[in-house]
C-alpha cells in the first residue's frame, strides 16, 4: 500500500476574486422581462391616451355640428337628445363601462360633475338632461347654458383624464 504522504496532492485552494460582470444568464432573463414589460405598458398607455384623444377629438367635432345645427334649426328638444346621446357615448368611450354605461338619474348628472369644478349638472343648466325629455317643449332661454356647460365639460374631461382635475 502506499504511503498518503507521499502521494502529491495540493491544499485546499480558493478560486479568485468573483467579477460581477458578465452577470449569471439569471440576470439577463430578468432584465429581459423587465424591459419588455415596461416596453408593453409604455405602448398600453401610450395607446389608451391615443384613443381616448381620438374620442375627445370626434365628441368635440360632433358638438361643433350639433351646435351648428341647431343654429340652422333651432330645434331645442332634439338637441338635448343628441347632447345627452353623445355625453353618453363619450362616457362609455373613455371610462370604463361599469362605471358610466349604467347610471341614470341624479348618478348620471353627478357622474357628469366629476371633471368640473361646481356641480353644474346636477344644480345648474345641466338639470334640463333629465326632464327635457319628458317636457313639451324646451326654452331657447335654456339651451345657450346647456352648450356652454357642454363645451367646458369636453374641455375639462382630457385634464380629468389624464389625473389633473380642474
Amino acid at each position: 500500500m502506499t504511503d498518503p504522504l507521499q502521494i502529491p496532492l495540493r491544499d485546499i485552494h480558493f478560486p479568485g476574486h468573483l467579477s460581477w460582470w458578465p452577470p449569471a444568464p439569471g440576470w439577463w432573463i430578468l432584465l429581459g422581462t423587465v424591459l419588455i414589460t415596461g416596453g408593453i405598458l409604455w405602448w398600453w398607455r401610450r395607446r389608451k391616451h391615443k384613443l381616448m384623444a381620438s374620442a375627445l377629438r370626434l365628441a368635440r367635432l360632433e358638438f361643433d355640428g350639433l351646435r351648428a345645427r341647431y343654429a340652422a334649426d333651432h330645434d331645442a328638444g332634439r338637441l338635448v337628445k343628441d347632447l345627452s346621446i353623445l355625453l353618453r357615448r363619450l362616457c362609455v368611450s373613455i371610462f370604463p363601462r361599469t362605471a358610466s354605461a349604467s347610471l341614470t338619474g341624479e348618478r348620471w348628472l353627478e357622474f357628469l360633475d366629476r371633471p368640473l369644478p361646481a356641480s353644474r349638472f346636477t344644480a345648474g343648466p345641466g338639470r334640463i338632461l333629465l326632464d327635457a325629455p319628458y317636457r313639451p317643449r324646451v326654452e331657447l332661454g335654456e339651451i345657450e347654458p346647456l352648450l356652454a356647460l357642454c363645451d367646458d365639460w369636453l374641455n375639462s374631461l382630457g385634464d380629468y383624464r389624464a389625473g389633473r382635475p380642474s
